[in-house]
């Protein structure tokens, strides 16, 4: 079945084939450290909490660096900047494999964060080629659903090769002489991702006379690096107030922001864009998704851990089991970011998206009632995992379709950067909700069952506020017809 077309002009099937590979590796690299994460602690001499500190480094960066280089995409080319943030990628990915202490590790695993930007400026690329085509919109849905299927299957690869690699090179046994290569092979894998980016993707259209609003990006700079760093101190520092300071004081930073901006020529971010009725309701179910996206896999996995015979809740699964639970729910995802592109071409994308936010709430709100048994959390997941999958992909890809031409890189990068703070604001408060009603069992810490139910609550309410802005997006946003009237293309 040809999913794409392959005439010029359009997005081809090899450009999505060579796409789905670099998200393959992105996958790889989200899943591939999760396993050695007990090893990497051994290795690195720390604690196991301190490997929060390289997970909130990482999200701070990527929140920071990923605006400014999609923007520089749409002025300059998105597959220049894609060679670039793959190649700072590589690099860290190279100097992480030879980090032996906590410092070293920190900046090498926080750079990698740059990788971050690939699925935005895929997006982004593939919705310049189909421009042309004046069907961009729905050859961008229908591109984005594969590439999500490579993220996740590489997300699953990488979980399930890395302890597997990591043993063929002698395991704990040998630590650290088998550390080193083991984590040699990502590093591998993003530098056959740059040189396959350099010889099988084609470059977009720049626009000509562009400039970089370095005011207006260090402004966001400082907004963004206030609040997520003010999440990040709130993980630590629960009963302090400073952190919440530190927030709401880089939330204030929005408002000259928004002033500055409507007063530029070429703003780093087009406020009258973002506030039109296809746009603002995008981003901020991306902000909502992130909580339950980002923020809940944690206290789900903790969850499925705790003993139920001492607490009475939980479900008392093994590790093996977990990654059972894991691989379904990203199973799921893949799924639900395959139907996507069928469900918005049977009615609308619009209805699509809103479709997926429900589901999204109704698995999460159906934990409250259900979650006493295995089936049940089982169940739930994959609920929950069929809307999440379909709008990891489409929510980049609708908010590229509502930009103007020259803003769809900074437009679905956005929707990562809003998804990343939600998440990272879920993750912080969701860890001072279960440790308020922690109970000490066994020598092992477990969140109470209020705890629990208010995570799933937050989640469910989340994404059902989401559903509910998606009604004021206009029904047939989102579509070829709504493009072709903004570019001039006929559409057969």
């Amino acid at each position: 079945m040809t999913l794409l077309r392959g005439k010029a002009g359009a997005v081809t099937v090899s450009l999505i084939g060579f796409l789905i590979f670099v998200e393959f590796v992105s996958g790889i690299l989200q899943g591939f450290y999760v396993p050695l994460i007990p090893d990497l602690v051994k290795y690195l001499g720390i604690r196991d909490a301190d490997f929060n500190i390289f997970e909130g480094a990482q999200l701070l960066l990527s929140a920071l660096v990923v605006p400014i280089l999609a923007k520089l995409g749409d002025m300059y080319g998105h597959k220049k900047i894609l060679l670039v943030a793959t190649a700072l990628t590589a690099g860290a990915t190279w100097w992480l494999a030879f980090a032996g202490d906590f410092t070293t590790f920190l900046i090498a695993w926080s750079l990698q964060a740059f990788y971050v930007v690939w699925l935005p400026l895929e997006i982004a690329l593939i919705f310049d080629k189909g421009r042309r085509s004046g069907r961009a919109a729905s050859a961008t849905r229908r591109a984005a659903g594969l590439l999500i299927v490579g993220l996740e299957a590489g997300a699953i690869a990488g979980a399930l090769g890395g302890s597997r690699v990591f043993t063929a090179f002698g395991g704990p046994e040998n630590l650290h002489s088998s550390m080193i290569p083991t984590l040699m092979v990502p590093a591998i894998a993003v530098s056959l991702v740059f040189f396959v980016i350099l010889f099988g993707v084609p470059e977009s259209e720049s626009l000509p006379g562009r400039s970089l609003d370095w005011i207006g990006f260090s402004i966001l700079t400082i907004g963004l690096l206030l609040i997520t760093s003010g999440l990040t101190f709130l993980k630590f520092n629960d009963d302090q107030w400073w952190p919440w300071a530190i927030m709401a004081f880089g939330v204030l930073t929005f408002w000259p922001f928004v002033r500055f901006e409507l007063r530029q020529k070429d703003p780093a971010i087009d406020i009258r864009v973002f506030r039109q009725p296809n746009m603002w309701p995008v981003q901020l179910t991306a902000f909502l998704v992130g909580i339950s996206l980002l923020g809940a896999q944690a206290p789900l996995a903790t969850y499925a851990g705790t003993d139920k015979e001492a607490l009475g809740y939980g479900l008392g699964l093994g590790s093996g089991t977990i990654s059972i639970l894991i691989g379904l729910y990203l199973i799921s995802m893949i799924i639900g970011a395959l139907l996507f592109p069928l469900v918005s071409r049977w009615r609308t994308p619009r209805f699509a998206l809103i479709v997926a936010s429900f589901f999204v709430a109704i698995g999460y709100l159906l934990f409250l009632p259900f979650h006493l048994e295995t089936w049940q959390v089982f169940l739930n997941m994959v609920i929950a995992g069929l809307g999440s999958g379909a709008l990891v992909g489409a929510l980049p890809a609708a908010a590229a379709a509502a930009a103007p031409r020259g803003q769809t890189g900074i437009a679905s990068a956005l929707t990562n950067t809003t998804k990343t703070i939600g998440g990272s604001f879920a993750s912080s408060v969701f860890a001072i909700v279960l440790a308020i009603g922690a109970v000490q069992v066994a020598g092992s810490t477990a969140g109470s069952l209020f705890g629990y139910f208010l995570v799933w609550t937050i989640c469910g309410v989340g994404a059902l506020i989401a559903a509910v802005l998606l009604f004021f997006v206009p029904k047939l946003a989102f579509s070829d017809a709504v493009e072709s009237e903004t570019t001039g293309v006929t559409v057969p």
